[in-house]
């Protein structure tokens, strides 16, 4: 198939392009192209820009992973802002472009991210929840409206609402790894906020599987089956470091580091990814020390 990927250099495009660049044909958006080359080689053909388009005609298939990193900056409104067209301008021109061809690709596979149902409960959360209004909520669901206007008879839509993504080499992960090796690692806040998280190859063989399978549409959390609280998810990683996790980040210093980003981390969701259990994907890290036994290799 021809491929079209936006966010091809970012942690999960990295992994993700190589993989399917051995059976099809791939096509990167990159705004660098060197950075481009550097990172994905040079078997992908790397365009910069979408304005050479028309139309989306001569691809089967768009993965759309663009954005600003959320955890990068602190959330001024002008970081929030930049956090929300990053995602939405995108996203809108790939739709319009789909939306002008005659022969649409198949298939729009569009990131979202958990942050659409805002701060939980305790409660499993799944597809069908009631979001709460706040910031990341109003980011998603935008960028969601945006990537639904494209669906049509010829082109289906799926949402992937992503989760943390677990992998040593990026990610949230990596910026926890160096404190909890050295025995400085602990729970955030309470420790009870829900961490959902998935593994970067359960992410991975997730975008496969909804590309493989021709009825899929709608929206879908990636996110692994069982998700843990802040405490057991640290006390699971220090146990597969062999290092203890007493320190607490207490939330009132994440609050003064961070302002409103801190939320992120010092309150969570539980969720469920309901439709992909309801479809029968089968996850290779369902639990958290699976998840870490392969990332740090231990026994």
């Amino acid at each position: 198939m021809k491929i079209l990927i936006t966010g091809g250099t970012g942690f999960i495009g990295r992994q993700l392009v190589p993989l399917l660049s051995t059976q099809h044909k791939i096509t990167v958006l990159s705004r660098d192209t060197k950075k481009a080359i550097d990172v994905l080689g040079e078997i992908p053909r790397i365009i910069n820009t979408l304005d050479e388009f028309n139309h989306l005609d001569h691809f089967d298939v768009v993965i759309n992973l663009a954005g600003e990193p959320i955890l990068g900056k602190r959330w001024t409104e002008q970081q929030k802002q930049q956090l929300c067209q990053s995602r939405w301008e995108i996203t809108s021109k790939l739709s319009q472009l789909i939306s002008k061809s005659e022969k649409p690709p198949a298939c729009f596979i569009s990131a979202s991210a958990i942050g659409y149902y805002g701060t939980q409960s305790s409660s499993p959360v799944d597809e069908s929840a009631r979001p709460n209004n706040e910031f990341t909520h109003q980011l998603c669901q935008e960028w969601e409206r945006l990537a639904l206007l494209s669906q049509s008879e010829s082109t289906r839509v799926c949402i992937i609402r992503i989760g943390i993504v677990l992998d040593a080499n990026g990610g949230a992960l990596s910026k926890m790894l160096p404190p909890f090796k050295l025995g400085l690692g602990g729970p955030i806040a309470s420790g009870k906020q829900g961490m959902s998280w998935i593994h970067l190859r359960d992410l991975i063989r997730v975008i496969q599987y909804l590309i493989s399978e021709s009825t899929f549409k709608g929206c879908f959390n990636a996110t692994a089956p069982n998700p843990v609280s802040n405490l057991a998810f640290s006390k699971a990683l220090a146990k597969h470091l062999k290092r203890p996790a007493i320190l607490p980040m207490p939330s009132l210093v994440l609050n003064l580091a961070m302002g409103e980003m801190s939320k992120l981390l010092t309150e969570g969701q539980f969720v469920i990814p309901q439709r992909l259990i309801d479809t029968g994907f089968e996850f290779n890290y369902p639990t958290i020390d699976r998840a870490f036994k392969q990332i740090t290799g231990s026994r």
